[in-house]
């Protein structure tokens, strides 16, 4: 027993030096391979480090120039898990850059306070699926971008820095802005996503379209564009900085042109030394409640995109590639939830033929053009008024491309070019890449076209519709606190749409009309955006303004009694400004309240003492969610509610895998929640001249 228990013990010690051995052979292998991992891995971070500097001619992204086709995809307007599949598409779609503003009111919603990583706000994630993709990013850091965000990106405590002026030589505003702009600058660099990190970001855009507002600050405008370009190059990205329509963009920022037709109305950078580029080529006409349908042909489009790259252009950036959902109360003033429907990309995701599949060949075409783009001496030969060519030919060699031009928006032609007779369609461009064949024509389109239909859900609209009708306040309910009614915006402070106003004023038989067929008359005048009014606990009517003049004026016959009258007025916004000079002097809200016709004449209610409180019940308990729904009554719904009213149902989730809508039939104005989420207001009570809602799903 002794020697086997020792031939056993030898045994066990034998097999542990093997183990030790091979285990230490093991760790040597795993060791050169962890070290040949890492080097790879090195090697491979190197030859994705980029230097991106500019000539006259184009960006030289690592010492090469490329033609740079560019769409904006704004990750805040799609849910995370849209991003992969849009950013496919937008490749496949031709694309090899990607520009997204950085939205300012969503990552520091209150001062000092950011938040980067939430959700769909979560920027690093986006580009870096971005350049797992295979594309560039273009970044607008704004900080103002209007973008029909809501207040232009600005959040809203902004406004209540004392002396503060929005965008001009204003030291209140400069020390805020520079704070958020450094810190996504520096999140950036840490996260190493500068092309000369290894990053995909190639440019970045400082302020957005100044040129427009530039003269109402004199002075101040003029310094403040010095500053603005100043600070984008002191924070040393390593990359070129833009900023468009700023025709006195300061050197080094390359001045870039947005708009329809950039190849004719761009007269260029202001140096010569700078490259042509197109920040904003506009894919539609965005919407606002009111406005008719619109639309931007892929055939105008194209035309524009050939006619900016024969003119020396070397960028193109569609607005908006893929356009989205306002989700929230994201949007601006009178900005519908619905976003560049009409893009490459519709609201959903899905290709919008023929537009997606003709820019796609377009950039197939003029990729074919590159090199004697690049390399070429170009030559233009006007033919006519309406007909010209244009030809890029490198001398001592076969490179050779021309741009055959019928600008004519009716008639046809034949242009005869190098001994051959070509037929331009009205309004187009055959493009040649070997100056011999045509392989594109702008107005040719050789794609499939497709129609959107919404089909309903058998699975979800078998519906039982419950009501909850918010109670109308007294002065009881919300005692005058104020002398006048507060103005809307700094009194919401961005927190709702909504604002109660409530008032009192007794009346005597003597002040009451003695003839049945004649009533008083409650007018209001405010400064927007729109309003419900009540008498007594009835409602009395609603009224709204425009898009364009947000100011309106309410009258609507009313019926007192003998004693105490209660007046209530229901008064919202439907999103912040996001454009124009002196933003932060913008103001909404009843303005005058006055009640004509009476016996003993009118009586102005303006300064009678209003009381005023934000939001509305329903916001409070969060009735939009599961728990919160169950601090109301709900009635079922039989018919038209009251003036404000919540309704509610559950649905069984939608057959298949395709895209969701929610038709909004029979609803007013408001907001939609889907399992306590926002997905953006609603107006359908507010329809355009051809006598429809502006957005109906």
């Amino acid at each position: 027993m002794p020697t086997r228990a020792s031939s056993s013990f030898c045994t066990y010690n034998l097999n542990m030096s093997t183990l030790k051995v091979l285990l230490i052979t093991v760790t040597v292998s795993l060791a050169i391979a962890a070290s040949a991992h890492e080097e790879k891995k090195k090697t491979d971070d190197e030859d994705q480090k980029k230097t991106v500097t500019y000539d006259g001619r184009s960006l030289i992204i690592g010492g090469k120039r490329e033609l740079l086709f560019s769409g904006s995809i704004h990750y805040p307007r799609s849910t995370p898990e849209m991003w992969p599949d849009i950013l496919d598409k937008a490749r496949h779609g031709g694309l090899n850059v990607v520009q997204t503003y950085i939205f300012w009111n969503i990552h520091e919603p209150e001062k000092g306070k950011f938040k980067f990583d939430v959700d769909q706000y979560d920027f690093v994630k986006f580009i870096k699926l971005v350049q797992e993709a295979g594309m560039y990013v273009t970044l607008r850091v704004g900080p103002f971008i209007q973008a029909e965000w809501n207040h232009g990106g600005l959040p809203y405590w902004l406004r209540e820095i004392p002396g503060i002026i929005f965008r001009s030589n204003n030291e209140p505003f400069k020390l805020y802005m520079k704070e958020y702009v450094t810190t996504v600058i520096e999140k950036l660099k840490k996260e190493k996503l500068f092309a000369p990190q290894g990053g995909p970001i190639i440019l970045a855009q400082i302020e957005n379209e100044y040129n427009h507002i530039q003269r109402a600050y004199e002075a101040n405008g003029n310094m403040y564009v010095q500053w603005a370009a100043n600070l984008a190059v002191s924070l040393d990205a390593g990359i070129p900085w833009i900023m468009c329509k700023q025709k006195d963009a300061p050197d080094p920022v390359i001045n870039a042109c947005n708009g329809r037709h950039c190849g004719d109305t761009f007269t260029g950078p202001n140096k010569p030394y700078k490259p042509f580029l197109w920040t904003e080529n506009w894919t539609a006409q965005y919407r606002v409640f009111g406005d008719p349908p619109s639309q931007r042909s892929a055939e105008d489009i194209a035309f524009s995109v050939a006619r900016f790259f024969s003119k020396n252009g070397s960028l193109v950036n569609y607005y908006m590639y893929h356009g989205g959902t306002n989700f929230g109360r994201t949007s601006s003033a009178f900005s519908t939830t619905r976003y560049y429907d009409e893009a490459p990309l519709d609201e959903f995701g899905l290709q919008r033929e023929p537009k997606w599949s003709h820019l796609r060949d377009v950039h197939k075409a003029l990729n074919l053009c590159k090199k004697p783009l690049f390399t070429g001496v170009s030559t233009v030969t006007k033919l006519s008024f309406f007909h010209e060519t244009i030809v890029y030919e490198k001398p001592g060699s076969d490179l050779c491309a021309a741009f055959l031009t019928n600008n004519h928006t009716k008639a046809p032609t034949t242009i005869k070019f190098r001994g051959l007779d070509y037929y331009l369609p009205p309004r187009s461009i055959s493009i040649l890449p070997d100056c011999k064949t045509v392989v594109f024509n702008t107005q040719q389109i050789v794609s499939q076209h497709n129609s959107r239909n919404f089909k309903l859900s058998k699975e979800a609209n078998n519906n039982k519709w419950e009501v909850f009708s918010e109670t109308v306040p007294t002065t009881k309910q919300i005692p005058p606190n104020n002398k006048i009614p507060r103005e809307l915006y700094s009194f919401l402070k961005d927190a709702s749409d909504y604002a109660w106003y409530t008032t009192s004023v007794e009346l005597g038989p003597e002040d009451l009309p003695m003839k049945k067929e004649i009533s008083p008359v409650l007018r209001i005048m405010s400064l927007g955006h729109s309003l419900l009014a009540f008498v007594n606990g009835e409602f009395i009517g609603s009224s709204h303004g425009t898009h364009e003049e947000k100011s309106f004026e309410f009258q609507k016959p009313v019926t007192f009694k003998t004693g105490v009258n209660q007046i209530a007025i229901l008064a919202s916004t439907v999103g912040l400004p996001d454009s124009g000079a002196y933003m932060e002097h913008r103001f909404a809200g009843p303005k005058s309240i006055i009640i004509l016709g009476l016996n003993s004449g009118k009586i102005d209610l303006t300064s009678n003492g209003w009381g005023q409180k934000v939001g509305i019940q329903g916001e409070e308990l969060d009735i939009f969610t599961e728990e919160g729904s169950k601090k109301v009554e709900w009635k079922e719904s039989k018919g038209p509610g009251r003036a404000v009213s919540w309704y509610k149902t559950k649905f069984a989730t939608p057959e298949g895998e395709d895209p969701v809508a929610v038709r909004m039939t029979g609803m007013g104005k408001g907001m939609i929640w889907v399992n306590g989420q926002s997905i953006g207001r609603h107006w359908m009570s507010y329809l355009s001249p051809l006598g429809k809602p502006t957005q109906s799903e």
